[in-house]
């Protein structure tokens, strides 16, 4: 491991490849997934990642669509001259994905396929609704990017939204025991391969959050016992201790723009929300309260910040101007209303929402102020939005420890995301800034 790819601190940075451990599992109710066949691509035998094995598993983890097992298939067909659509309207099929594969130099690959509507008729020209032919990838390790980006297309033209297979998510993972205890910051695809270790310590790693452009990830790191924000950069392992005053340095989360991050700061009194220009390290305090502020959050427009704050008793969401002024407080359902996060349209606020009882995902409509809660509880924790705006991370409690979920934003489709350890405070990172 050299000095180029990782930085070896106190903090103990690494950069490994880790086993993919995390499992998915989905429900989902109300209306029935959308059936879909996604045929074996032909591609050359040298091309070992069944490419259309990850589209069908990307589709099928959506809870939106129902692929075809192959041993249903009637006809395993790789031109659209060789469909027979009457043979996927007998096993019930709405959607035909056909597909293929060319190898080119050092392992790269093109991808072409075709989304047929199988109920349009008998002529497969008539039927055909997608057809690309330009998906590439240039080495081996981008394979499965390239069978995401042909899920995200599919799931685009089907759905009107804009895929999120081609994405990642960042998370933290805490093992041992009392003694032993380590804290591990991972980067991995959004269907939990290719995970990368790229921070471990002995003390807690916490709050990790993209920069806009999904180059880089602040999160909050202890040294002996003291905190200090860092700004990592997992493609090459930089790593920069931002800031580490005396007292608390939490809570980092990035300006739209991606100049400015709003950190919780309490070396002048207590614990308050400042905003720190990152290229001249200028510090901007926003509240001034005798209570603890905390859990800044920019809206998409970079002209507002919510943020957590006990000043009522218990502890609400508040929004203060990012230049700053005087906070409104805007949650009051419920004993306790925290982590705030913007999503992507600015309209919603998502939200952990306590009743005395348990604490659970809610969704905050900004204009009508009402409330739905997306989760069960009881121990929910730390939404993310996925960056398309339909679909929330976060951390659940189940009978094995600490996990990652998901939720569709009409509460319909859930996910477990499991692996061996407590994780928990997930961050889902932006759309690629070449997109």
């Amino acid at each position: 491991m050299t000095k180029k790819t990782c930085l070896a601190l106190s903090l103990a940075i690494a950069c490994t490849v880790a086993r993919a451990d995390l499992e998915i599992t989905v429900s989902s109710s109300g209306t029935a997934p959308q059936p879909i066949a996604v045929v074996p691509f032909a591609q050359p035998p040298e091309v070992t990642l069944d490419l259309a094995q990850v589209v069908a598993a990307d589709l099928d983890r959506s809870g939106l669509f129902r692929t075809l097992p192959r041993s249903d298939m009637l006809e395993k067909p790789t031109e659209l001259s060789q469909v027979n659509l009457r043979n996927w309207r007998a096993v019930g099929m709405d959607d035909v994905v056909i597909g293929k594969v060319q190898r080119g130099p050092n392992d790269a690959i093109r991808v072409s396929f075709r989304l047929l509507d199988a109920l349009r008729g008998d002529d497969p020209n008539q039927a055909l609704l997608l057809g690309m032919d330009d998906i590439t990838a240039p080495n081996r390790a981008q394979w499965r990017s390239a069978a995401h980006r042909v899920a995200d297309q599919i799931y685009q033209k089907l759905t009107g939204v804009r895929g999120i297979f081609d994405t990642r998510i960042a998370y933290i993972v805490g093992s041992g025991g009392v003694g032993n205890r380590r804290f591990q910051l991972y980067v991995a695809d959004a269907d939990g391969e290719n995970p990368r270790v790229i921070a471990t310590s002995r003390e807690p790693l916490m709050s990790p959050a993209w920069s806009p452009d999904g180059s880089r990830i602040a999160y909050v790191g202890y040294d002996h016992g003291n905190s200090a924000i860092y700004i990592q950069t997992p493609a090459t392992g930089a790593l920069q201790k931002f800031v580490g005053e005396p007292g608390i340095n939490g809570a980092p989360a990035w300006s739209p723009d991606g100049r400015k991050l709003a950190v919780t700061l309490s070396y002048e009194h207590n614990p308050d929300i400042y905003v720190i220009d990152l290229a001249s390290g200028a510090k901007r305090r926003i509240t001034t309260d005798p209570a603890i502020d905390t859990e800044a959050n920019w809206s998409p427009d970079g002209k507002t910040l919510a943020f957590v704050s006990d000043r009522g008793g218990q502890p609400q969401i508040y929004t203060v101007p990012a230049e700053g002024g005087t906070p409104q407080r805007i949650t009051f359902q419920g004993v306790r209303n925290e982590q705030p996060r913007y999503s992507p349209d600015g309209k919603s606020l998502a939200l952990v929402n306590g009743d005395g009882h348990a604490f659970r995902i809610g969704l905050l409509d900004l204009q009508t102020r009402e409330l739905r809660l997306l989760s069960d509880g009881p121990l929910d924790e730390g939404p993310n939005w996925a960056p398309n705006g339909q679909v929330l991370i976060y951390t659940t409690q189940t009978p094995h420890g600490q996990a990652l979920a998901t939720v569709s934003v009409d509460g319909r489709v859930r996910q477990i995301l499991s692996q061996p350890g407590d994780v928990r405070e997930p961050a889902w990172a932006p759309f690629a800034s070449t997109d």
